[in-house]
Formats: C-alpha cells, structure tokens, sequence
C-alpha cells in the first residue's frame, strides 16, 4: 500500500502553490509544468472520485453518510496506488461519530500543513468567493460550523467539506494524533524559500537536491503561474472568481481591511496567531 501524502490548508494559504512547486521538482523538466496538471490532484473532496470508488451515486446520499464512507474511500485509494499519492485537502482534521478520524492514519505517509496570516487569507478567500464582503468572510472564519459545499449534496462537484472556525482547523491538523505532520507558513515560502522549501524536500524523504529544489522554485514563482493563467486559464478557477492566481502578497490585508475588521481577526484567532508568529508580544500583526 503506497500511503497518501496529504497536503492540508485552510483554502487560500499556499496549497496551490506548493502543489506547483511539488510538480516541478518531481518532473524535473526544462520548462515549468502546466498548471492544469499539478500532483495532489483531484481534491479529496472530489465528488467524482469518491463516487468512482464507493460504485454509488454520492448525490443520492446525506452528507453524513458521505463522510462515513470517506476514510475507507480513502483506505481504498491509497491500497489502488502505485506510486505515492499526494493529496489536497482543506477539510479539517475532524472524527467521525464512530470515532474514526475522516482521514485515517493507516493511510497516511505524513501530512504538510499551509498556514498563512488570517488577515491576508480573510482578504484572498472574500475575492476567491466573487466578492469583496470582508464582513461576510471574518464571520465564517470565526464561526465553528464553517463548512463549504454545505446547502445541497448535488449542487457542486465537491463533497461537504468541514472547516470549522480558521483556528481551530489550524489546531486540527497541527496537533493531529498517529500522524507526521511540517506545518509551512506561506510568508516562509516568499520570504525564505530554499529553506522552506527544501524542508519539506527532506520531510517527505525526496531528493535532497538543491539545484533541483531552486529550479522547482523559479518554475513555481507567482509570475510565472499567473501567466500561464493568463495564456491558459486555469481550470481550479471558480466561474465567478477573475483570476485565481490574484496577487499571491504578504501584508496585502492592509490595502482593503479596516482597523475594526482586522481587530476582529485579532480578536478571535489571537492564540493561534501568537503560536504561529503573525502577532507580536504587543497583539501588533508582524506581517
């Protein structure tokens, strides 16, 4: 059984990115791969695959018999592999009212975790939704029943998805029991990207080759994706969003959040933020 590798993040915090970078460096090739074909797909909440693998129409079911099913689908998966499968998921590290973990460890390699500063990701999820409502996005980020692909079980190509409040989903995978996990901050990944990305080269017992590692990376800059976007389309891009690939910026919150909204991030997700470096000992944002 070739166990999954998963790669985990609230939506908008690097996953993409990473997931670009990973297909450059095990492609290795002369030019950067498409981005409409990057490793660690389809998400794990592909409706498509998860119907595939149960033999069942998932439109006829509730999301709780879904969710019952998905550790096995899961277990299914990765016993199907022949090679290590590396897999997208924004799904909180949540259980099952069994007790099963929704992802299982028997078939799970190790885990990377994407965590990026709130108050940008509040700015970049609003525009990935096709609005610019940072109102809206603040009170899902803080409500502890957040879930996407929630109103109806056929209306999208994706299963539920449970996300819960932002900090407690960063506190799902982090803390995750039976499972290896390198949490990845999406500034480490602008500001310091050999390390950052060589870590995870060498957590994932890849080859640790630095001239391939920096290749990966000037073939994963946010310049060169955003114009493979331009010149390509990208097809993770939801209908209503302009581009997916928007500004891929540190600090961009400071542009279009107001001094309220940003309290409020502050506010409910502080201790998160402290474990993870965005406050200073003053509560003021360091990014």
């Amino acid at each position: 059984m070739k166990r999954i590798v998963w790669l985990a993040s609230y939506p908008k915090s690097g996953n993409t990115w990473f997931r670009t970078f990973l297909t450059n460096f095990l492609q290795n090739g002369d030019t950067p791969a498409d981005i409409n074909h990057l490793k660690g797909g389809p998400i794990a909440s592909a409706r498509q695959s998860f119907d595939e693998a149960v033999g069942y129409d998932s439109g006829e079911m509730t999301f709780d018999e879904i969710d019952h099913l998905r550790p096995e689908v899961y277990l299914h998966q990765a016993r199907q592999a022949l090679e290590t499968p590396y897999c997208k998921i924004h799904d909180a590290y949540t259980y099952l009212p069994d007790g099963r973990a929704l992802i299982p460890p028997d078939a799970t390699a190790c885990a990377f975790y994407f965590i990026r500063n709130p108050l940008d990701v509040a700015v970049s999820f609003a525009h990935h939704d096709g609005h610019q409502k940072f109102d809206r996005m603040i009170r899902r980020m803080g409500h502890p029943e957040n879930s996407m692909c929630e109103f109806d079980a056929t209306e999208t190509l994706q299963l539920r998805q449970k996300l819960l409040t932002w900090s407690d989903h960063v506190k799902s995978w982090i803390d995750a029991p039976g499972i290896r996990v390198l949490p990845i901050r999406y500034e480490d990944m602008k500001l310091d990207a050999a390390n950052t990305f060589g870590d995870a080269v060498r957590f994932a017992a890849l080859p640790d080759e630095p001239e391939r590692i920096a290749k990966a990376i000037r073939f994963s800059d946010f310049a060169v994706v955003k114009k493979q976007e331009e010149e390509t389309n990208f097809g993770e891009r939801t209908p209503h969003t302009e581009s997916f690939f928007r500004k891929g910026e540190i600090g961009s919150w400071r542009e279009s959040l107001t001094p309220e909204q940003a309290a409020r991030i502050i506010q409910d997700h502080a201790e998160v933020m402290h474990r993870f470096g965005y406050l200073d000992k003053n509560n003021t944002p360091v990014f």
